[in-house]
């Protein structure tokens, strides 16, 4: 397999964010998902049911109609906390996946250029337990992988976990969960947190909201500051197609009836709100706010693009 790589970052480069109240929030790019993504991710996504949408081209799919896909981690400054939702692929890691195999990226740079260097992140909170969500939970130091933020505590559903504990895992979840899970709690760094319906605020204005379906314990995280608010979305949608169409869902839910329910739920509660949707693997521009979009359910992404400054 090829090694992937990706262009230097240098520190002149804008770094994307958007101001919810008091809360900065920092996208940091890791790279930018092959097309062949798409197609298999979201296979009923086909390039009619996008061919209908045009407000989706060109940052959301191409003429052709594949839809981009990126991998990118969040990262927030609330009030003198750094915190990050979800640690992307990772370097360096064997995986099954070529897209993901081996990675060369200059994540880490980024992330310090955007003012969080390692030792400074205070919290990392996972929406869930996939691979492409965990890979930077650690780095190998000396030929052992060891926590990418040592002064962090990463934060977790209970329920989560507690289901790839008694999950019979294939060998190449197995290697994911060696390299990038079990060194975490190792190391004493991984809290279990019971989410109830109402959400569990693990820092202030950061609530981690149950939205189960992709996986069972899987969680949005909800951002909250003197009046404004956004919503992270983790897997519950992976492109805006799944606007108009909630009842697209991913090859890998593993409850695709609850994760479009869940879905639906979601969507309904946001429409016509001024809450940002950031999602996490959705391209340029990433965010917008929900809008009805025809007759029923039907909703539409305004997109609204981040402000670009110079770290």
């Amino acid at each position: 397999m090829q090694t992937q790589t990706s262009p230097t970052h240098p520190t002149e480069v804008p770094i994307p964010h958007w101001t919810v109240g008091d809360v900065t929030v920092h996208r940091i790019d890791e790279i930018a998902l092959p097309p062949a993504t798409g197609p298999w991710l979201l296979p009923a996504a086909t390039p009619d049911v996008l061919a209908e949408h045009h407000w989706l081209r060109p940052d959301f799919a191409d003429d052709a109609g594949v839809p981009h896909l990126d991998s990118h981690t969040f990262a927030l400054t609330v009030g003198t906390l750094r915190v990050l939702v979800d640690t992307g692929i990772g370097n360096g890691k064997t995986r099954a996946n070529p897209a993901w195999h081996d990675l060369r990226t200059d994540y880490l740079q980024r992330l310090t250029d955007a003012g969080f260097p390692p030792d400074s992140v205070d919290l990392v909170v996972l929406t869930h337990l996939h691979t492409d969500h965990v890979g930077w939970n650690t780095r190998k130091v000396e030929g052992t992988w060891r926590p990418t933020f040592p002064n962090a505590r990463y934060v977790t559903s209970r329920v989560e976990r507690e289901f790839w504990a008694g999950h019979d895992m294939d060998e190449p979840r197995r290697q994911m969960f060696r390299d990038s899970v079990d060194p975490v709690e190792d190391a004493g760094l991984l809290d279990l947190v019971d989410v109830p319906a109402e959400g569990a605020e693990v820092a202030p204005g950061v609530r981690l909201v149950p939205t189960p379906g992709h996986t069972p314990g899987h969680i949005a995280v909800q951002v909250s500051s003197r009046g404004a608010s956004a919503l992270i979305t983790g897997d519950l949608l992976h492109h805006p197609v799944q606007l108009p169409h909630p009842h697209i869902g991913s090859c890998v839910d593993i409850d695709p009836e609850q994760s479009e329910a869940t879905r639906r739920d979601l969507l309904a509660s946001l429409v016509g709100t001024e809450t940002l949707l950031l999602g996490t693997h959705f391209p340029d521009p990433t965010s917008g706010r929900v809008v009805s979009h025809g007759d029923g359910d039907a909703y539409r992404l305004a997109p609204v693009p981040p402000t670009r400054a110079k770290s």
